[in-house]
């Protein structure tokens, strides 16, 4: 199941790359699928990371039931949250009035983006300093750090022209994602590592020398027969 995650994760890589490139490019990723051709790769792109999320989760669900109950409601919710943002198309730019499916991609998307790190600092914070777990934990604080800064660069926040958001707001929504893929594919990594199974090298017996010949011992009845 946890190659299953990965396999998810590169077929989301595959199909929003394939929309940035192919296509006219676009503020945001979601903003694809209002062009000719744009529904097809977006849509696999967000159903190949909720994919990733469910195979994660039944992964640790398989093997740590135990501790890893809170991370994989987070994964869940997450992976609920991408599979409403891939029914749910969002608005275009400039229109006043705001869709119900526009409102519902955008709060779908607010718990992709917030869940994914907090379950990868959850799963690290419980393994201590292990360095594939450090990584998980860098991607968490990475992901954190890149949506602070989108929300903030983002048209609809009061910082946006104070820090002239709207030039590169779009970039860091790209890097954001990017960050939250890398951070379940190392999630993956981390936990298939964890648990792999010791290789155990078959040793040769170790030869014994032979044991003596039993000694027969002379008791007082062979004496008095003599």
């Amino acid at each position: 199941m946890i190659w299953g995650a990965v396999g998810g994760a590169l077929v989301a890589i595959a199909a929003l790359g394939y929309a940035q490139v192919a296509l006219p490019e676009q503020p945001l990723l979601s903003d694809y699928v209002l062009v000719s051709g744009g529904l097809v790769p977006v849509v696999i792109g967000m159903l190949g990371m909720a994919a990733t999320c469910v195979f994660l989760a039944y992964g640790l669900a398989v093997r740590e039931a135990s501790r890893s109950a809170a991370a994989r409601v987070l994964l869940l919710a997450g992976a609920a949250g991408l599979m409403l943002s891939a029914v749910f198309p969002t608005d275009p730019h400039g229109v006043a009035v705001k869709s119900l499916a526009g409102e519902i991609h955008r709060w779908s998307a607010a718990v992709v983006f917030t869940t994914l790190p907090v379950a990868g600092w959850m799963l690290a914070r419980a393994r201590g300093a292990l360095p594939r777990w450090n990584a998980v934990r860098a991607l968490a604080v990475t992901s954190t750090f890149a949506l602070v800064i989108y929300l903030a660069s983002h048209p609809a926040s009061f910082l946006s022209p104070l820090i002239g958001g709207v030039a590169y707001y779009g970039l860091l929504e790209r890097a954001l994602v990017l960050a939250e893929i890398a951070l379940l594919v190392q999630m993956s990594f981390a936990i298939l590592r964890e648990h792999r199974r010791p290789v155990t090298i078959p040793t040769a017996p170790t030869c014994s020398s032979p044991a003596p010949p039993p000694t027969t011992a002379t008791g007082p009845q062979e004496h008095l027969a003599a």
